[in-house]
């Protein structure tokens, strides 16, 4: 075992137990601790490290970090979220709603996006209406994760898959293959919550207090900020499907969503104030300890080893969640296509690798980036999940969805 593998298995430890004796360690506190190591035993070099976090995703969630804390600090979002859920009667339809909207817009706007702007509302309908933190938080990374599978521009991993993976018309491919499993997914992802928090779906009646924009002239800027975000999403998939080799950057519609709200608001460094720096740190750590991992060849050896044709869609589904949950799942994506033939390869492996990579974000927290996201903010709001809530509702949620994908790919 290699150090960089130890440091990686000390940072799983680290989540899973959030303390070193008395003193309290969050999660992005273990990811830089983690990173740290690597670099101070020379695992990796600075250089190597500073080059291997992704600039492109670091833009892209400041941008959405500040279009978030835009639409949660004018009121807007919590406005918005009252016009769409106001009719909802009960918890059963609440939880359902939320993975339907959740899994359903991640699959256009991006999973990232979905679990920065829908943390807050998860705990405030969770306040609300007398539901557990952990259940709406679960039924928001689950809805994400889950959702995000149909579309090459739910994730970063399928956006690389669809990009490099030589794929004639990616969008209705995805389609194809990966929308009815996911919508099954989504509904056992509904049965494994509705199973596990069955004594805490009360059957009273929900009332939903009517919300007031706190701030007009900040929604009026988030409003267009998130118009502008979704429109130039619109941008990039018409660019996808007509000209692919024209290059339209993930940052560009995260930051070009956020630029109205920095130059016009009156708010704006407190807007800046608010970004989730601390999440941010975590992504940086884990850009470097990831690829001190690969660098380390350890990944590489045990395939190596391995007797199995790595190229078959079973394989490629079940090493994509098991590998995923080491290396992250957006650089085992980019990692295994090559492996595949790149833009030669099938389209059923190609699925097959989305749908693994993904669905390992609902395995455990470290997944999937979107997990982390939704913890964190979670955490600065005073709630949060541990490994053993998350593991507890994903290892059998995962079990059952890669059952459904396995059917309908292999």
């Amino acid at each position: 075992m290699n150090l960089s593998v130890l440091a990686l298995l000390a940072v799983f430890v680290l989540i899973a137990a959030r303390r070193i004796g008395r003193l309290r360690v969050a999660i992005w506190q273990a990811m830089a601790l983690g990173a740290v190591a690597v670099l101070a035993l020379g695992e990796i070099d600075a250089g190597t490290a500073l080059r291997a976090i992704d600039v492109d995703v670091m833009l892209f969630l400041s941008g959405m970090f500040i279009v978030g804390e835009a639409l949660v600090a004018s009121g807007y979002l919590y406005a918005l979220a009252y016009r769409l859920f106001a009719r909802i009667g009960s918890a059963d339809a609440l939880v359902l709603a939320v993975l339907l909207v959740g899994g359903l817009s991640s699959a256009l706007l991006m999973n990232d996006t979905l679990a920065i702007v829908g943390t807050p509302l998860a705990l405030r309908l969770a306040r609300e209406h007398d539901l557990p933190p952990r259940l709406m938080l679960l039924a928001l990374a689950f809805a994400v994760t889950t959702g995000s599978v149909m579309s090459p521009i739910g994730n970063p991993q399928n956006l690389l898959i669809a990009v490099h993976g030589g794929l004639p018309a990616p969008f209705l491919t995805f389609f194809a293959h990966l929308a009815l499993p996911t919508l099954i997914g989504l509904g056992l992802a509904y049965g494994v919550l509705r199973w596990m928090f069955r004594r805490e779906f009360h059957a009273r009646r929900l009332t939903h207090a009517p919300v007031t924009v706190k701030d007009p002239a900040l929604a009026r800027l988030a409003r267009f900020a998130l118009g502008l975000a979704i429109a130039l999403v619109l941008v990039k998939i018409a660019l996808a499907a007509a000209a692919p080799r024209i290059e339209f950057r993930l940052s560009w519609i995260a930051l070009g969503g956020a630029l109205p709200l920095l130059l016009f608001s009156r708010r704006r460094l407190e807007l800046l104030r608010r970004v989730d720096w601390r999440t941010l740190t975590f992504f940086a750590a884990m850009f470097v300890l990831m690829a001190s991992v690969w660098r380390s060849g350890f990944l590489q050896e045990l395939l190596a080893a391995s007797a199995v044709d790595l190229k078959a869609p079973a394989t490629v589904l079940s090493l994509s969640v098991a590998l995923s949950q080491l290396v992250s799942n957006v650089p085992l994506a980019a990692l295994y296509l090559p492996l595949l033939g790149g833009s030669a390869a099938a389209p059923e492996a190609l699925m097959a690798l989305a749908a693994g990579s993904t669905l390992a974000g609902n395995l455990l927290i470290l997944g999937a980036a979107s997990n982390v996201i939704i913890i964190q903010h979670a955490e600065r709001h005073g709630a949060t999940l541990t490994l053993l809530d998350f593991a507890r509702a994903g290892v059998p949620l995962t079990l059952l969805q890669l059952l459904v994908y396995w059917t309908f790919l292999i």
